[in-house]
């Protein structure tokens, strides 16, 4: 009996199969170790097809393939500041702010004109000295004269009384001339009976210049919108308190017309002058002055600079009205601070005036009486602006007020 060859046992032939998959699979993998298997990886069995088994695993086990490392782009670092979020505030780009350097906290300056301000300023004054001697009136010497104010030589005529003088001094009127066109301005011109009225009583009298005038130096800007005039005289007074012929605890203070309204911001800047005399003067507040003032004249004014004429357009467009700004245009006004005046006043009007209306004085003889202070009030029916029909007894007048107030001399009173 032919004898049949030996089958080949079924589990060889299996784990052929396995070991042919197997090496496919470390080729296709170059070579690569596979991971272990774990419990969600599948067994082979004794009775499980060994290529089924074989297959799966494959399928399982062999990853994605992935490009060689060499071929990839290195990942850039970044810089810690290429990421704003990451970079903490400077401390310093935001500066420090303090309360003085908030600018609503810095004040309004106060304008020039104000009251306010002029007494804040200084008013220093300066040596007298004699330019000029000219010819003596009846008792006493003339000189024209020269001081300093605000850097500027102001030109003034000084009137000395002859004989001996008194143990402090001699009496001082300083006398604030009206409106004159300054290039026409001469020193020794114009108000020489007035000067002579107040030098043949005992009184240095001093009369300033006024800077732009004759030959001092400065601008003419006008009395109403600067306090140039004003400086000038104040600084007039400091002179002759420290002039040694002169008596600085007995200075008076004439003005007339534009004169006036310098004399009466003067007394109520400083306490230095003992008495004020106002002739036809121009003393109404600015309101009055700006709404009531130019219109009621009948004769113009004599030509004034362009300088001077603005000062009311000047102050409107930049203040407002009076009715639009009150409180302004009472810091400006004399008439606003009356209860300081420095001395009683004594006022002259004469009713016939075409220049200033009188109801100025009367005004102002009223709101003088209505603070306290001593007040006296002359009218001279039918008379001009300059008192000419009454000169002699108005200036009669005034020499007995200013030996009153500032003398200290009583005298029978005028009718």
């Amino acid at each position: 009996m032919m004898k049949q060859p030996r089958a080949t046992p079924l589990k060889f032939v299996r784990w052929g199969f396995l070991l042919m998959a197997l090496t496919a699979w470390l080729v296709a993998c170059g070579g690569r170790p596979q991971p272990r298997p774990t419990a969600a990886m599948p067994t082979a069995t004794a009775t499980e097809s060994s290529l089924q088994v074989a297959l799966q695993a494959t399928a399982t086990l062999a990853p994605t393939r992935e490009p060689p490392t060499a071929t990839m782009p290195p990942t850039p670092t970044l810089s810690p500041t290429a990421i704003p979020t990451q970079v903490p505030p400077t401390p310093t780009a935001t500066p420090t702010v303090t309360p003085t350097a908030t600018p609503t906290a810095t004040p309004t300056p106060l304008h020039p004109l104000s009251i306010a301000a002029m007494r804040q300023r200084a008013y220093p004054g300066s040596e007298l000295v004699i330019e000029q001697t000219l010819a003596p009136g009846s008792n006493y010497s003339r000189y024209i004269a020269s001081y300093r104010s605000e850097g500027l030589k102001i030109y003034a005529l000084l009137t000395v009384p002859n004989g001996p003088k008194p143990p402090t001094g001699w009496p001082v009127i300083i006398f604030n001339h009206g409106y004159i066109p300054p290039a026409q301005y001469r020193t020794t011109e114009r108000y020489v009976a007035y000067v002579d009225a107040f030098a043949r009583s005992g009184y240095i009298v001093f009369r300033s210049d006024y800077r732009g005038h004759g030959n001092s130096e400065g601008v003419a800007a006008g009395a109403y919108g600067t306090p140039d005039y004003t400086v000038d005289v104040l600084n007039a007074v400091a002179t002759m308190k420290r002039y040694k012929d002169a008596d600085p605890n007995r200075i008076g203070m004439w003005g007339h017309s534009m004169g006036v309204s310098i004399t009466l911001r003067a007394m109520v800047t400083v306490k230095d002058i003992k008495a004020g005399v106002i002739w036809a003067g121009v003393v109404a507040s600015y309101p009055d002055l700006l709404e009531r003032w130019r219109q009621r004249l009948l004769t113009p004014t004599p030509a004034i600079s362009s300088a001077g004429r603005r000062w009311r357009e000047e102050l409107i467009t930049r203040y407002g009205t009076p009715a639009q700004n009150p409180t302004f245009y009472a810091s400006i006004s004399p008439n606003s601070y009356l209860a300081d005046l420095s001395g009683p006043i004594q006022l002259h009007h004469g009713t016939a005036d075409e220049s200033v209306p009188i109801e100025f004085s009367a005004m102002l003889y009223k709101q003088i009486q209505d603070v306290g202070k001593t007040v006296e009030y002359y009218t001279y029916q039918g008379d001009n602006h300059n008192l000419s029909n009454n000169l002699a007894l108005a200036l009669r007048r005034s020499v007995a007020f200013f030996d009153k107030y500032v003398k200290g001399i009583v005298r029978a009173q005028e009718p």
